[in-house]
């Protein structure tokens, strides 16, 4: 049964930067363990499959795997997908400038959408983050986590930031680190992995720090899943979303709108760019949003 997908460059406006996404169009017929084998032969951090969706006023349905498996939400997935399905609606390159609403039914839930679609191919999409981030329960500890990481323990830290786990859908526990240096000396020990992140199966893990490369960003990440088959990924949107919870713990930021920019990928060449929103009322997180731009870089049939 041939099925039609399509690779896109997600959170860059350029092609090869940003996190490479497969997308398969019209996958009501697989099952999900064939959905897995085909994720596992894209070998990309994820792969979403396209179905009809349950409610007819909804855009689609989604599923997203990793090569390890199935993920109720991923960022990248969503922004991507997003778009993909905006430019099937009004084209890849309108006249003048489209926004396209996309409402996606993901297995975490209902996900909203706001496509912009620019002349000359330009895309961004921002999204509704279905879940507000949560208190995951404590970090492992320090020692551990740095030796996890290859570092010492005085090359984590900054200012009131420490090692803290958040949920926005998918758990992460993200780790401050001292600057740019120690970021670049970071080298996994897989042996220690479940000793460093105990009771977390999926040990999902962003090291972050103030200290930036590009003036327009505010902090600088790396996210590492090796035990989901993602040895470090180059753009993490559901680690952002959950980093809203970081930012409001630590910095406490007022009441209003508030907008942070993560900059990604820098390390393993694929630049990255997240753009995080969130609305803090009663110094409580109430809403987070989401955004980024994607490019088509292949498309073809799986014949498989």
């Amino acid at each position: 049964m041939p099925l039609d997908f399509v690779v896109l460059d997600v959170f860059t406006d350029q092609p090869l930067a940003g996190n490479p996404l497969a997308v398969v169009l019209g996958a009501d017929d697989l099952d999900g363990g064939r959905m897995l084998a085909i994720a596992r032969e894209f070998n990309l951090s994820e792969t979403v499959f396209v179905l009809k969706p349950r409610n007819p006023a909804h855009s689609a349905r989604i599923r997203i795997f990793t090569p390890a498996g199935e993920v109720p939400f991923a960022g990248h997935p969503t922004v991507g997908t997003a778009i993909l399905l905006a430019q099937h609606r009004v084209g890849t390159s309108p006249e003048q400038e489209q926004d396209v609403i996309v409402v996606m039914e993901e297995e975490i839930g209902i996900v909203r959408c706001g496509v912009v679609l620019s002349p000359g191919g330009k895309a961004f999409a921002e999204f509704d983050v279905p879940k507000v981030a949560t208190s995951a329960g404590p970090a492992g500890d320090k020692d551990m986590i740095a030796a996890a990481l290859g570092l010492t323990r005085a090359e984590l830290g900054f200012e009131n930031h420490k090692p803290c786990r958040f949920d926005a859908g998918l758990a992460f526990t993200f780790v401050p680190v001292h600057d740019l240096e120690a970021m670049a000396k970071i080298r996994l020990e897989r042996s220690i992995w479940h000793d460093a992140f105990p009771g977390d199966e999926r040990a999902l893990v962003l090291a972050y720090c103030r200290e930036t490369l590009h003036h327009d960003t505010h902090f600088h990440a790396r996210m590492f899943g090796p035990l989901v088959g993602i040895d470090e990924d180059p753009a993490t949107g559901s680690a952002a979303a959950a980093f809203a919870g970081v930012v409001r713990k630590f910095d406490e930021p007022r009441d209003g709108t508030h907008r942070v920019r993560l900059e990604q990928g820098i390390e393993m060449g694929r630049p990255s760019i997240i753009d995080l929103e969130f609305d803090i009322e009663g110094a409580k997180l109430r809403s987070v949003r989401i955004g980024g731009g994607a490019v088509r870089v292949s498309e073809g049939v799986l014949t498989v």
